[in-house]
């Protein structure tokens, strides 16, 4: 049994529009209720539950709305406690609960009930309790059952309708190990492969800074409440939402490339809140967003296997031998065996052979730029069964949902 959503655009009328956004309010406000008793302290979702039961009592206006959308509140309240409760546990330093505004609480839920998703003619409709029939673009099909939909409102002004669906498949995958890459992100190059294929970064939010620029000065000349400065700061989301739509447009792309063609993908585990305290590199890294990209490989690929990133750059794929270089020098050129080749693709090699090993398998990379000869096609029931045996773990991400213990390489 696995989750996937489903997002889709709302067409909705005038009238819906208010209605929808009347949701949001209303969501916001028991929301805001709820943590002004949760500051004092820890709530549960049943608390809570009697809380919103007593509150119908004494505001009888909150009876027109879903009931399950207001007890989904609830849920997300509960949800953040947890996450703060967590975080702490781990040695973070977080605040405590806070009031959400109108900008920042933009989404509710309709959980089990409530919806309906509907085709008339050529046209698909969904139908929302107390709302009524609005039109969804469905680009297409939903597999599995829609267990809950979730309705959210873009800085823009869009609308969207993500179906949350459970999907039971218990056919497990087959494996070839003779189909499999590693993959070494970075800032000029997005991805350079084990196989010598280079994607360059597209970097779209650097692209842009002078675009936004100049509508941020716009901004700050505009009178505060006016019409006019309004009009700016919805073109200034305007130029934002764009700017992710590139990006995942690109990385769904090449995600989907590298899953069709590939059975096994190997990553490095990077500490990426470490790596953006570099001043003169955040910028770049976090529009880089390769998070995203190795939750995208993440839910496409059969395997995605997180090796350690330690001297994957530095380390000769031929030889082992350790070649130091600074982040200018691009160029990996060996002393020992001659090896001359992108350091990128070094480290593409790097993190293969290092994901092979972790599975037992021999990797013949005798030629530098050849796939892997010595492999074998198992499933994931075959490397369950031998991982389990392992004692030390590092990262281990398959779409059939497989949480394995994998041996750690440092």
């Amino acid at each position: 049994m696995f989750v996937r959503n489903f997002k889709f655009r709302l067409y909705p009328s005038y009238q819906q529009q208010k209605k929808l956004q009347n949701n949001i309010e209303t969501c916001r406000w028991v929301y805001n209720k709820f943590v002004k008793f949760a500051q004092r302290s820890f709530l549960t979702r049943n608390d809570m539950n009697y809380m919103l039961t007593d509150l119908k009592q004494s505001e009888p206006w909150l009876y027109n709305y879903h009931a399950k959308m207001l007890q989904m509140v609830s849920t997300q309240l509960d949800g953040a406690q947890k996450a703060i409760i967590r975080l702490r546990k781990n040695g973070h330093k977080t605040g405590g609960l806070r009031f959400a505004t109108h900008i920042q609480y933009r989404t509710f839920i309709y959980n089990q009930s409530g919806y309906k998703l509907e085709k008339h003619g050529h046209t698909d409709l969904l139908w929302l309790s107390k709302i009524g029939y609005m039109e969804i673009r469905k680009h297409r099909e939903i597999t599995g059952n829609v267990k809950q939909i979730i309705i959210s409102k873009s800085r823009s002004g869009k609308w969207y309708a993500i179906a949350t669906c459970e999907n039971d498949n218990n056919i497990l995958p087959k494996i070839d190990f003779k189909k499999a890459v590693g993959l070494d992100v970075g800032i000029k190059n997005f991805v350079y492969d084990s196989h010598g294929c280079v994607t360059p970064n597209p970097l779209n939010f650097k692209k842009s800074l002078k675009l936004l620029a100049k509508i941020q000065r716009k901004i700050t000349r505009r009178q505060k409440g006016s019409n006019k400065r309004k009009k700016a700061v919805r073109w200034y989301q305007i130029i934002h939402e764009r700017i992710v739509n590139r990006r995942r447009d690109f990385q769904h792309k090449l995600s989907t490339h590298y899953a069709k063609n590939n059975d096994v993908i190997f990553v490095e585990r990077l500490e990426k809140l470490n790596m953006v305290k570099n001043h003169h590199l955040a910028r770049s890294i976090l529009d880089s967003s390769w998070g995203s990209f190795c939750n995208m490989l993440e839910y496409k690929c059969k395997i995605l296997v997180e090796v350690p990133a330690k001297n994957t750059s530095v380390d000769c794929s031929r030889c082992s031998n350790i070649v130091p270089k600074s982040l200018a020098v691009r160029i990996h050129r060996c002393n020992v065996c001659g090896l001359v080749l992108d350091r990128d693709q070094n480290a593409g090699i790097n993190i293969l052979r290092r994901g092979l090993e972790i599975f037992r398998v021999t990797p013949n990379l005798s030629h530098i730029v050849n796939l892997p000869q010595e492999l074998r096609e198992v499933t994931p029931v075959e490397i369950r069964k031998w991982s389990m045996k392992q004692e030390k773990a590092t990262k281990f991400i398959g779409s059939s949902s497989l949480k394995v213990e994998l041996k750690n390489l440092v």
